[in-house]
């Protein structure tokens, strides 16, 4: 018998599809991220995000038998995250996680999580 995981706990690949869905329809539309992501279809950054955020949060751990290890400074290093890429992509995370409806317990830990990720993807304060 395993324990569950905060991935089983708040509803498995279902709930981080809804999660990245929602995110990704603010990323569309917003002239700062959009020309971050080189496809013309978001897709393959959702399945990306999706699969991360599935295997961290304790589900499969297909990121990383597709990918490697995540090296997420190190993958985003090519492009400029200032503190207006970073609020940007919090403001899309918020509304996507507040999507959710998620327990409290369960939002505190994600958010908590999500925004620590942003700001350590600060990589310049120029514009």
């Amino acid at each position: 018998m395993t324990t569950p995981t905060f991935y089983d706990d708040v509803g498995g690949r279902a709930t981080f599809e809804r999660l990245v869905d929602v995110f990704y329809d603010g990323v569309a539309d917003d002239e700062v991220l959009r020309p971050m992501y080189p496809e013309e279809d978001l897709g393959p950054a959702k399945e990306r995000l999706m699969l991360f955020l599935e295997q961290y949060w304790g589900g499969p751990t297909t990121y990383s038998e597709q990918r490697g290890h995540p090296r997420l400074r190190m993958r985003h290093a090519p492009f400029t995250v200032n503190p207006d890429a970073r609020d940007r992509w919090l403001r899309h995370m918020r509304t996507a996680v507040d999507s959710l409806d998620l327990a409290p317990a369960h939002e505190s830990q994600l958010w908590d999580y999500l925004e620590r990720a942003a700001f350590s993807m600060l990589n310049t304060f120029e514009e």
